[in-house]
């Protein structure tokens, strides 16, 4: 059992991408969908099926949506591919009212293509931020309530289709319902694709800025090598012209200075050296797991919080288990402990317990613990501290993106992450993994 101290620093919530960045030829290439779609539904109606439109109006509406969508080409420079969301709101909010002038015309809700007023604010819910879909969704409301009540007579042979006015109203009432759901609906699931995105993002970038520290330590490791050659040669050369002049002679100061500095450099060389593993030299290097939990700890060392390292070895198999010396486990139980410490009031306790088949390490610390709440969505990124339960200001504020990255570098080297509370009310984190995984690594 080794105890030690540990520190935790605030990583700061990445920033998320923007929404409502659409590209220019994406909603062009939808808008001449649209614009071929209603010239095509009129012209078949007025002279394929015999029924009599005000074909004029109708064609001036699709004539206006081609203009708007050919000049909000023509005006963008080639460079500009991406809208904005307030752009894209602006042209969403032009497709819904284009679209309610022309079911205005033939019919209002009689008409059965009334239902393509979800399609301009379902695509808005998908892209662009939370107000502006809102501000889109009541536009959407209104038209439908609108042509519920103010609309031209449906095209109809004798020109006496009327639904009646309950099933009117029920209509309206349907469709306002559904741009409400499928508002709400595909917003969020499009900002929880959003955010995972983000989150694997960050967790990706986090594997690989641990690889390039690696990479450079190996680079280091490596020019400490080749330099200790012309470097040896320098030395042997300044002790000879030491030797060589006299101690009255005006270059004497100058020689020792250049043996104090050969002899520094050499050192720091040697040094660089001797710390294969903290260089990266080796970053598969096999190492025991509570070496492993240390390294992970030392960068979140605080001075009131002790960090105590258990161990229950299998008595047929007593010695520590190897893990890979790989950035990903170091970053992840980094995280880990970072979370641990942060919530800890003196003390996070690690236990190491191994047998031929497994290999599980339990980190609990004697904080608030999680909430009920939080233990249904541990492992969903950005997660407040206070849904953890604990009431007062912390600078760890989100520390799901934390717990969300060290889950998913975990289990890319075959491990499982479970959470609960433990006995005395704290957090506990238990990682298993198989050590066939491990060995195989």
């Amino acid at each position: 059992m080794s105890v030690t101290t540990a520190t935790a620093t605030f990583q700061p919530r990445p920033t998320r991408s923007s929404r409502g960045r659409l590209r220019v030829r994406t909603l062009a290439v939808i808008r001449w969908i649209a614009v071929a779609g209603q010239a095509a539904a009129l012209l078949v109606v007025q002279f394929g099926l015999g029924y009599q439109l005000p074909l004029l109006p109708c064609l001036i509406a699709v004539a206006a949506l081609a203009l708007v969508n050919l000049l909000g080409q023509i005006r963008r420079r080639q460079s500009q591919r991406l809208m904005t969301d307030r752009e894209a709101a602006f042209f969403f909010a032009f497709d819904i009212v284009q679209l309610a002038v022309l079911l205005y015309l033939t019919g209002g809700l009689h008409n059965p293509f009334s239902v393509l007023i979800l399609a301009p604010v379902t695509v808005a819910a998908a892209a662009l931020s939370l107000r502006s879909t809102m501000g889109l969704a009541a536009l959407s409301i209104l038209s439908v309530n609108v042509l519920a009540i103010y609309h031209m007579p449906l095209p109809w042979g004798d020109g006496t289709f009327v639904l009646p006015r309950i099933l009117l109203i029920a209509l309206a009432i349907a469709l306002a319902l559904a741009v409400i759901f499928i508002t709400f609906y595909v917003f969020r699931v499009a900002e929880e694709m959003r955010r995972m995105s983000d989150a694997l993002s960050e967790a990706q970038a986090s594997l690989d800025r641990e690889q390039r520290l690696s990479s450079l330590g190996a680079l280091a490791a490596a020019a400490a090598h080749e330099l200790g050659s012309p470097l040896g040669t320098i030395s042997v050369i300044a002790k000879e012209l030491a030797h060589d002049l006299p101690n009255d002679s005006p270059f004497r100061s100058d020689v020792d200075l250049l043996l104090s500095q050969s002899a520094r450099c050499r050192e720091i060389l040697k040094e660089l050296s001797s710390r294969p593993a903290e260089s990266g030299e080796h970053p598969f290097e096999m190492i025991p797991a509570t070496l492993m939990v240390e390294l992970a700890a030392a960068p979140h060392q605080q001075p009131h919080v002790a960090l105590r390292i258990e161990t229950k070895p299998d008595p047929v198999d007593p010695d520590v288990p190897l893990v890979p010396h790989r950035p990903e486990i170091l970053h992840a139980f980094g995280n880990l402990m970072q979370n641990a410490i942060e919530f800890a009031q003196r003390e996070v306790k690690v236990n190491v317990a191994w047998s031929r088949e497994w290999l599980s390490i339990v980190v609990s610390d004697d904080g608030p613990g999680f909430s009920d709440t939080l233990l249904a969505r541990l492992g969903d990124p950005y997660l407040s501290s206070a849904a953890r339960g604990d009431t007062e200001s912390r600078p760890g504020d989100h520390m799901g993106l934390g717990i969300f990255i060290a889950q998913n570098l975990i289990e890319r080297t075959g491990g499982t992450v479970g959470f609960q509370n433990n006995s005395y009310h704290g957090a506990e984190v238990r990682v298993t993994w198989p050590r066939e995984s491990l060995e195989n690594d």
